[in-house]
């Protein structure tokens, strides 16, 4: 089964969920910014995803400009950073047990599904 890692105030995260229901598939939804990652649990995400912290970090948050940009972080800290403040992780995140796609575009979903 897959696990839909959902922001409902994103729009691409609310595009993500509607593209997974059309393809019919079986998925849980997880509420990351109510429930957010431990650095254990994002660790393991960010090693299916094969990206580093700084790769999943949506750049155009308010706290990404104020705090992290033109800094130098290295990737334990920003793996903190990210799970003190989850709504700096890109969205929609779908997982299934050895891999894991950032949702957007929604068509990078398609490579989870198969």
């Amino acid at each position: 089964m897959l696990t839909f890692y959902h922001n409902p105030q994103c729009k691409k995260s609310r595009a993500g969920l509607e593209y997974l229901r059309n393809k019919g598939v079986l998925f849980s939804i997880v509420e990351y910014i109510k429930n957010p990652f431990t650095e254990k649990e994002l660790t393991k995400l960010l090693v299916k995803l094969n990206k580093k912290p700084a790769e999943v970090l949506r750049t155009q948050e308010a706290y990404f400009r104020q705090h992290i940009k033109g800094k130098s972080f290295n990737d334990h800290e920003l793996l903190r950073i990210i799970c003190e403040n989850p709504k700096l992780l890109r969205r929609p995140i779908i997982e299934k047990e050895y891999s894991a796609v950032i949702g957007d575009p929604v068509e990078n979903i398609d490579q989870i599904i198969k």
